[in-house]
């Protein structure tokens, strides 16, 4: 069992009575899962977003970022994810969390009140001292991109 104390404090303020606060599902979960905030089911049909609503606000501490991942169930399960995954929440952001999803399943899926939709990792940032230069060190790959390494 992991017993170390968490190293970063994340400010959560309920907006609503109704809201989950975010919340570790084990001992040693990387993210802590997000739950739907709403007042009744909220059919999403095939190919829609929806931006879902989690009921909180909270206080990231400078260097740090929320990154907001789909969940691996409903996006195996029923084709439920996040068009912008992983989605970044900042450290000044103050507004409430919510989450955009989307069906790219075949059928309907409804989000229940209180159903966990997306978990969000909390990160170490840095913030680059942007420099602009002549010419950039030479590597190896160089210039090659997409696909450059093949798949075996």
């Amino acid at each position: 069992m992991h017993d170390a104390q968490p190293s970063v404090k994340l400010c959560v303020k309920r907006l609503r009575p109704s809201a989950v606060l975010p919340c570790a599902q084990s001992a040693l979960a990387a993210g802590l899962d997000l739950s739907a905030d709403l007042d009744a089911p909220l059919v999403l049909e095939p190919g829609a977003i929806a931006l879902v609503p989690c009921g909180f606000a909270m206080s990231l501490p400078r260097g740090f970022e929320g990154q907001v991942r789909p969940r691996s169930g409903l996006a195996t399960k029923h084709g439920i994810s996040m068009p912008n995954s992983p989605g970044t929440i900042d450290a000044d952001y103050r507004g409430e969390v919510k989450v955009p999803l989307i069906n790219l399943g075949r059928t309907p899926f409804t989000i229940e009140p209180k159903m966990r939709i997306a978990q969000m990792v909390i990160a170490r940032v840095e913030s680059p001292q942007v420099i602009e230069v002549d010419e950039l060190t030479e590597t190896v790959r160089g210039e090659s991109g997409f696909g450059s390494t093949g798949t075996g």
